[in-house]
């Protein structure tokens, strides 16, 4: 089984590719959803992200708000690299034991791990191949807006991860998603055919 990651800017399609993926019958661990798991009050992260970032990210439930939490580690690189630094390990485990299991259950084309920072924790080093989505910058900007970010939250976090263009330079497989859906789904399409044919050592 190809272990193979899944990755791209914010907002550049790369949640869209991992449905189509899905919908095709392909394994996608979402490690940013295994994240957002791992600071609920009770789980692994939650203790030292308070600890770490003060009682003030709570919500009234005392819960981790993370648009607070957001806030402050897209504002600092930093706080950005610590809270990293206490989730990345914990979801990395979580992956490993997640392909491990599929692998015991017979999957034998391939698997995906679909992470927004696959590159920037250095874990496409782990892995038999990257698929990178990418769109035009202009296009990530319009597409947080409608998210409801503003144009300085949206300029932060676009800042705040690898420009486009470099990790572009690790990627074994390249989804313009600049396009309509159409053109995305004729590109997962044709990934998905070789995988299912077994093609090539490294997607």
């Amino acid at each position: 089984m190809k272990r193979l990651g899944l990755t791209g800017g914010i907002a550049s399609g790369k949640s869209a590719v991992a449905g189509i993926l899905r919908e095709l019958g392909f394994n996608v661990i979402d490690a940013d959803g295994l994240g957002h798991t791992l600071i609920e009050p009770g789980q692994a992260a939650y203790g030292e992200i308070v600890r770490e970032f003060g009682a003030g990210i709570l919500d009234e439930e005392k819960r981790i708000d993370r648009g607070k939490l957001g806030a402050i580690v897209f504002a600092d690189v930093g706080k950005l690299e610590r809270l990293n630094a206490i989730l990345h390990p914990r979801v990395e485990a979580e992956i490993h034991r997640k392909f491990t299991e599929w692998e015991k259950d017979g999957v034998r084309d391939a698997a995906f791990v679909e992470a927004a920072l696959l590159v920037e924790a250095g874990y496409q080093k782990k892995l038999d191949g990257l698929i990178v989505t990418w769109c035009k910058p202009e296009q990530q900007m319009e597409r947080l807006r409608v998210r409801g970010l503003s144009k300085a939250e949206t300029e932060r976090r676009i800042a705040a991860q690898m420009p486009a263009e470099e990790k572009l330079r690790y990627a074994t497989e390249k989804i313009d998603c600049s396009g309509s859906m159409e053109e995305t789904r004729r590109q997962v399409d044709e990934l998905a055919a070789r995988l299912k044919r077994g093609a090539a050592g490294r997607v």
